[in-house]
């Protein structure tokens, strides 16, 4: 009864004083729902580098900042963040959200028993703050206790991303042990797929306009109020192949409610098409405000990800979907997908703008890369204002008159 009243509180169904929740075909209510039995099963080989030492001061600038200087990790986004159902493969593992396993945020045992971006940063400062502890109740209240510094909100949308941020503002000035004017910090932030999901319903609500004035209003916030911080801004994906992961089953069903607009239209509808424009339209506008240097200064810096841009879902030699990156409810990724996320984010983060790699499908592993020995630090600056760039056109101002010198006599 009690697994009843928790699946029914998820799907918003009711149960019968007595009855059971529905199941699939083999289905089994086991630990393995609680997060246990998957992370026990491997162990991934060591991941180390040459140089994993932090800088021999603490950087003042945000252009020479190490992974071994970053002292916190935090998360901001939605169910994808939040990891939703990520670590059971039961119906019943939906309404918990394994923040523990999360890509961006997650810190469940080493990098050894899952594969996270804290985890990865824990291998270059084993005191990092902020990892994802435990897993959550969608729903039910959290302390910073259990959430870590996840301040993701399963079932956001972009106009709420500053309230999140709020959030962990006043966390990060009150947690013991961070020193908030000081500490290196990098935030993961990836939200915009749910005003995909919504945007049958509120057109003007969830328009590409509302979409770049929310994320500028967001990272406004963070970068007036927020010292020494590096955000990651993770593009979003396309959407249109999700439509693709089905099974015959009831979970699968759940997708026609928190992305009826995606799921239900036809295929080769006005609305479908219409939806693919709108999720091109947040992509390319969401590049076009972060290509620049407004979100840059000497201490902290936006850049945008956008390794998943592209990116295709899993397939069998056959060519069907790869139903083990999938959750039940065929729309959030498993701990096998949360772990390439990860991979792909560590690596962009140690490329330059323009050459970042962008994963083309999920059916290859992601091999992860080590800080370059030329360049062991974050890349931040943005791509139109280079230091390279502004160094050539230093040296043709100063070209210049001496041309004119020579050309008189």
């Amino acid at each position: 009864m009690l697994l009843c009243a928790l699946f029914a509180a998820f799907i918003f169904v009711t149960c019968p004083v007595g009855a059971h929740p529905p199941s699939e075909e083999g289905e089994v209510f086991n630990q393995d729902v609680f997060g246990t039995d998957f992370l026990q099963h491997r162990l991934h080989p060591q991941f180390s580098c040459p140089d994993m030492s932090p800088s021999p001061s603490v950087p003042t600038s945000v252009e020479f900042v190490k992974a071994a200087d970053v002292k916190v990790i935090a998360a901001l986004g939605d169910s994808l963040t939040t990891a939703i159902g990520a670590n059971g493969s039961s119906i019943l593992a939906i309404p918990f959200e394994f923040r523990q396993v999360s890509w961006s945020i997650g810190g469940y045992g080493t990098y050894q028993n899952v594969i996270t971006l804290a985890n990865i940063f824990k291998l270059f400062n084993p005191k990092l703050l902020g990892p994802s502890p435990v897993m959550t109740f969608h729903g039910s209240p959290t302390t910073v206790n259990e959430t870590g510094f996840n301040f993701a909100v399963t079932g956001h949308n972009t106009l709420n991303v500053s309230d999140q941020i709020r959030h962990m503002i006043d966390t990060f000035k009150s947690y013991p042990g961070l020193n908030f004017q000081e500490d290196w910090k990098v935030v993961t932030m990836l939200i915009g797929m749910n005003d995909i999901c919504d945007y049958c319903k509120d057109k003007s609500l969830f328009s590409p306009d509302n979409f770049i004035h929310y994320m500028t209003e967001a990272l406004d916030m963070m970068m007036n109020e927020i010292p020494r911080t590096i955000v990651n801004v993770v593009q979003i994906l396309q959407m249109r192949p999700l439509r693709e992961v089905q099974r015959p089953s009831l979970g699968c069903q759940l997708q026609k409610r928190f992305c009826s607009c995606l799921v239900q239209p036809q295929d080769n509808s006005t609305e479908l098409e219409e939806l693919v424009e709108i999720n091109n339209e947040f992509q390319t506008r969401l590049e076009k405000i972060l290509d620049s240097d407004r979100f840059f200064k000497k201490d902290f810096a936006v850049i945008l990800q956008p390794y998943l841009e592209k990116a295709e879902p899993p397939r069998l030699p056959d060519g069907t979907i790869d139903l083990s990156f999938f959750t039940a409810d065929c729309f959030h990724f498993t701990v096998k997908g949360h772990e390439e996320l990860a991979k792909g984010l560590w690596n962009n983060m140690f490329q330059p703008v323009g050459k970042k790699d962008k994963i083309n499908t999920f059916s290859e592993s992601v091999k992860l890369i080590c800080p370059p020995k030329e360049h062991p630090y974050i890349y931040t600056r943005p791509r139109v204002d280079s230091s390279a760039a502004r160094l050539r056109h230093v040296g043709a101002l100063t070209l210049i008159p001496l041309l004119l010198v020579f050309s008189i006599l």
